[in-house]
C-alpha cells in the first residue's frame, strides 16, 4: 500500500532499522539508526517490532503527502515536525490522514529525527536490512517523486511516553567511556586531558563518524596494526583531533583508539549538532554493561506495554 508521496526529500532522509549483523567480516558496515532508542520507541508506540524500518530525517526534513490514513509517530529530535501546518507531539503516536501534508520545520533539538508508520515502511533489503548504506550503492536517500510503501495496521492513536522518559537532547553533554585498548601508546598526559577538556564537534562528521575539535597536544605513534573497530570507538590520529566512529564506520582501523562511547551513550552522542560540546567520563565495563541493562529492561516492560 502507498502511504507517503515525497515531495521534498529533505537534506538527507533515509530508511534506517537495527543494521545488518553478521557482515562485518566481509567489509559491510552495519549501518542502521544513530539513535537506536529514538527508533525503537518510535516502532513500540505505533505497534511494531522494535527493529522494523523507519525514516531517518537530518537537520532538514522532507515534506511527504500522505496517500492513505495511516498511525505515525516521530521521535528522537525535535525538528518541529507538522501536519498540515500545525505542530504535532514528538514521542507520541498520531493519525495521519489520506491528503495531509507532514513537513518539518526549524530544528530545535537534536539534529535527527525519527519517522515510524504502523506495520513498518517496505523498501529493498539489502543482506537482510533496509538500513540505506549509500557509499556502497545499499539503497539512497529519499528523491523527489518517490512513493513509500507499507502495510499499516488498525492502531489507536494517542500512545506516548511519560515526559520524564523523554531524552535531553542537550548541545553540551558527557558521555561515558570505556578506556581503549592502545594506551601503552598515549602518554598518561594525553588520556588525563581528553577527559578533563571540552570537545567541541566538528561540521566535518557525518554517519561514519563526528570529528572532535580539540586542543590534545599528541606525540604518540597513532598508526597500529588494523583491527576491529566498534561503534562509539574513540580514534585518536596523530593530529590529536578525536574521531568518535558511528553506525556507517569502517570495519577496521589502524589508529589508536582512546576509548568506546558506551552503548546508552550514543543516541546523545548522534544528536549533537556541529559545534556542540562534549565531555568524557571514564566508566567501568561493568558499569558500561549495569547501563545497557537498564536501557534495555525499559524497552522491554514499554514492548510489553504497547503490543
Amino acid at each position: 500500500m502507498k502511504l507517503f508521496s515525497v515531495d521534498k526529500p529533505g537534506l538527507y532522509t533515509t530508511y534506517q532499522d537495527l543494521g545488518r549483523v553478521g557482515y562485518l567480516k566481509y567489509g559491510v558496515p552495519a549501518s542502521g539508526a544513530l539513535d537506536r532508542f529514538a527508533l525503537q520507541v518510535g516502532n513500540l508506540l505505533v505497534g511494531n517490532e522494535r527493529g522494523a524500518a523507519g525514516l531517518e530525517v537530518t537537520m532538514q526534513g522532507p515534506e511527504l503527502i500522505a496517500q492513505e490514513s495511516f498511525v505515525m509517530a516521530v521521535t528522537g529530535g525535535d525538528l518541529s515536525p507538522m501536519i498540515n501546518g500545525k505542530r504535532i507531539a514528538l514521542w507520541k503516536s498520531v493519525l495521519i490522514k489520506k491528503g495531509q501534508v507532514l513537513e518539518f520545520g526549524k530544528p530545535r533539538t537534536g539534529v535527527r529525527a525519527y519517522l515510524t508508520v504502523s506495520g513498518g515502511f517496505q523498501s529493498s533489503q539489502y543482506m537482510g536490512s533496509r538500513s540505506v548504506y549509500e557509499p556502497a550503492g545499499l539503497g539512497r536517500p529519499l528523491q523527489k517523486g518517490d512513493e513509500l510503501f507499507g502495510e499499516p495496521r488498525k492502531q489507536k492513536a494517542g500512545t506516548g511516553l511519560f515526559f520524564t522518559e523523554i531524552p535531553d537532547y542537550d548541545r553540551d553533554i558527557e558521555v561515558r567511556v570505556v578506556k581503549g585498548p592502545h594506551h601503552e601508546q598515549i602518554s598518561d598526559k594525553v588520556v588525563s586531558d581528553f577527559f578533563a577538556k571540552t570537545h567541541e564537534v566538528s561540521p566535518q562528521s557525518n554517519r561514519m563518524g563526528y570529528r572532535l575539535q580539540s586542543e590534545l597536544q599528541t606525540n604518540h605513534e597513532a598508526n597500529v596494526v588494523s583491527d576491529a573497530v566498534p561503534i562509539g570507538g574513540i580514534q585518536l590520529p596523530g593530529n590529536g583531533q578525536p574521531i568518535i566512529l558511528l553506525a556507517d564506520r569502517q570495519t577496521t582501523g589502524g589508529y589508536t583508539r582512546i576509548g568506546t562511547v558506551i552503548g546508552p551513550d550514543l543516541p546523545l552522542v548522534a544528536q549533537l549538532p556541529p559545534g556542540g560540546k562534549i565531555r568524557f567520563k571514564e566508566v567501568t565495563v561493568e558499569e558500561a554493561q549495569n547501563a545497557a541493562k537498564q536501557v534495555e529492561q525499559k524497552l522491554r516492560i514499554w514492548e510489553r506495554i504497547h503490543r
